[in-house]
């Protein structure tokens, strides 16, 4: 393993990340701001609680775990698209490096952004609501997990994509949906019994439902069900991260 190779990749993403600064910390901190006047005052005053929980606690996994795989994703896409837009990537792929290289220094960059940007929503989330941490270390397990596996993702979308317009459709018409809809403000419990069947065909439901167990103690589906999901889509990732590096596709063009 080039671990010096790693380690020029992941500091040189790192220093991208850091040089905007505004937009990277502050940016998180507005718009979960907002999402706590708007879902937590405005939502909040008619929804006491949830599962015995306070709304304004409630939503508070939900949104971290919004913005870490929408960050996940970006961060990872756009950091192996740039490099093809303005041909510097061949020059990684003529270097004496393997792939497993390449990949786990902007996998891991986009996935170290994005769980400091979680961490520090986390911490913003303390001004707004009372709210506890019941499983601390597994709280940290599956945000590590989701930021891995989402950068895993976004690292395919930035091979695949074509231009700037396709690094955005996934994000915007499918990722952030199926988001919004797994859970994040709301139980699942709480909908009709069709629509609770039709959430668990949403992959995201498991991972946020497992992240709000390691909050409260509670949880739409079981905890190792949610790590399966997780793994599973860590795994169908890789494999597939695997087959474009043995194919070339999309990398030789």
């Amino acid at each position: 393993m080039n671990w010096t190779a790693i380690q020029s990749i992941f500091v040189f993403e790192m220093f991208r990340f850091f040089r905007t600064i505004a937009q990277s910390f502050l940016a998180p901190v507005i718009s979960t701001s907002l999402y706590f006047v708007v879902f937590g005052a405005a939502i909040g005053s008619r929804i006491q609680e949830v599962d015995g929980i306070s709304y304004g606690a409630f939503i508070v996994p939900g949104l971290i775990m919004l913005t870490v795989i929408t960050q996940s994703i970006s961060n990872a896409s756009f950091g192996i698209y740039f490099p093809k837009f303005i041909g510097t990537f061949f020059e990684l792929l003529a270097a004496p490096i393997s792939f497993i290289e390449i990949v786990v220094g902007y996998v891991g960059a986009a996935a170290v952004k994005a769980l400091i940007i979680g961490l520090i929503i986390l911490a913003t989330s303390f001004f707004f609501v009372d709210i506890s941490v019941a499983h601390p270390f597994a709280m940290l397990l599956f945000l590590v997990l989701t930021t891995i596996s989402f950068a895993l993702f976004g690292f395919i979308l930035g091979i695949w994509a074509g231009n700037f317009e396709q690094l955005q459709i996934v994000p915007l018409l499918i990722v952030t949906p199926l988001v919004f809809l797994g859970g994040s403000f709301y139980s699942i419990s709480m909908l009709p019994p069709f629509w609770q069947t039709v959430s668990m065909f949403n992959p995201v439901v498991y991972l946020i439902s497992g992240f709000r167990w390691a909050f409260f103690d509670t949880a739409d589906v079981p905890v190792v069900i949610s790590l399966l999901a997780i793994a599973g889509f860590t795994a169908l990732c890789l494999g597939v991260i695997w087959w474009i590096f043995r194919t070339g596709w999309r990398i030789r063009q």
